[in-house]
C-alpha cells in the first residue's frame, strides 16, 4: 500500500473496498466498476493516440502549448534532473525539459503512461526530433498505472503530470504514489483543466465544451464519444482549492496553485519535505 492510503481504503490491486464489494467510480458522467474505468480510459487514449496534439488543440484552442511551457517554467529544471512525467506518453513535457536543458545535460527523464499506443507516439516523435534510443537526452518510456507506479521509493527529484490526473480512477492513490517516488525535497507539479473563475468565460466555455467540441471531435477525428468523456471528466475533476486539500492530505507541503486563462486550466505545485 502507498503511504497515502489507509488499510480501510480501496485495494489498488482488486478494485474492491474493505467489505469485498467492487468499487463503483465515475467515468465522465457515468458510473461503472473500477476495473472497467481503467479499461475504458485506455480505450479512449488508444483511439486518440495518433491525434493527441490535435485533441489538445481542439480542447484548448491551441493554448495548451503555452500552458505546458508555463509548467516547465515553474519547474525550472536543472541539469541532471531525475524527472518522472506521468501520463505523458507523447513526450510533450519531456521534450520541453530536454530542449530547455540541452540533450547532454537533461539527466534521467522517465515517461510513464497507461497506454502503450501513446508511448509509441512519444518514441516516434523522439526519433523525428533526432533523439535516438539510448542516445543523449533520450527519455525512458515505461507503461504503468499512476496508482501503482513501477518505480522505487524516493527515486526521482521531480514528478509532473499534465492533463492526466483527472483520468486516474483514484486521485488520492495517485497522489500518494507521487509522494512515494519523490525524494525528500522533491517537487510535484500538476497541470489540469480546472474550474473557470470568470463567470462570462465559464458560460462561453460550457457552451463550447458541451455543444461544439463533441461535434468538432466527431468531424475531425471520427470519435465523438471520446471527446464527450474528456469534457465530462473535466467537470467531475476537483476544483482548485479542493485539489489543494487533497494534495496536502497526501503528505505534501507548500501546496499552491496558479490559474491559467481565467481558470480554464490550473497549475498545482507542492513539495515533499
Amino acid at each position: 500500500m502507498v503511504r497515502a492510503m489507509r488499510p480501510d481504503k480501496i485495494s489498488r490491486a482488486t478494485g474492491e473496498d474493505a467489505s469485498g464489494t467492487e468499487e463503483v467510480v465515475s467515468f465522465g458522467f457515468e458510473s461503472m466498476p473500477q476495473p472497467e474505468k481503467v479499461w475504458r480510459v485506455r480505450q479512449v487514449f488508444e483511439s486518440v493516440s495518433d491525434r493527441y496534439d490535435l485533441m489538445n488543440d481542439l480542447m484548448s484552442g491551441g493554448i495548451h502549448r503555452l500552458w505546458k511551457q508555463a509548467m516547465v517554467d515553474w519547474l525550472a529544471p536543472r541539469p541532471g534532473l531525475r524527472l518522472l512525467d506521468v501520463a505523458g506518453g507523447t513526450g510533450d513535457i519531456a521534450f520541453r525539459v530536454i530542449e530547455r536543458l540541452g540533450r547532454e545535460r537533461a539527466g534521467d527523464i522517465v515517461v510513464c503512461d497507461l497506454t502503450p499506443e501513446m508511448l509509441q507516439v512519444g518514441r516516434d516523435r523522439a526519433v523525428d526530433r533526432g533523439i535516438l534510443p539510448g542516445g543523449p537526452g533520450s527519455p525512458r518510456w515505461i507503461c504503468g498505472n499512476a496508482e501503482a507506479l513501477p518505480l522505487a521509493d524516493r527515486s526521482v527529484e521531480a514528478y509532473t503530470i499534465a492533463f492526466g490526473l483527472r483520468n486516474v480512477t483514484r486521485i488520492d492513490a495517485a497522489l500518494g504514489e507521487a509522494r512515494r517516488v519523490l525524494r525528500p525535497g522533491g517537487r510535484f507539479l500538476c497541470l489540469e483543466f480546472s474550474r473557470v473563475a470568470v463567470p462570462l468565460i465559464s458560460e462561453l466555455y460550457d457552451l463550447y465544451s458541451f455543444k461544439v467540441l463533441p461535434a468538432l471531435g466527431a468531424r475531425v477525428t471520427g470519435d465523438r464519444d471520446a471527446y464527450r468523456y474528456l469534457v465530462e471528466s473535466i467537470r467531475r475533476f476537483p476544483p482548485q482549492d479542493e485539489l489543494v486539500g487533497r494534495i496536502a492530505a497526501a503528505g505534501f507541503d507548500r501546496v499552491r496553485y496558479r490559474n491559467l486563462s481565467g481558470g480554464i486550466a490550473a497549475l498545482h505545485s507542492a513539495w515533499r519535505l
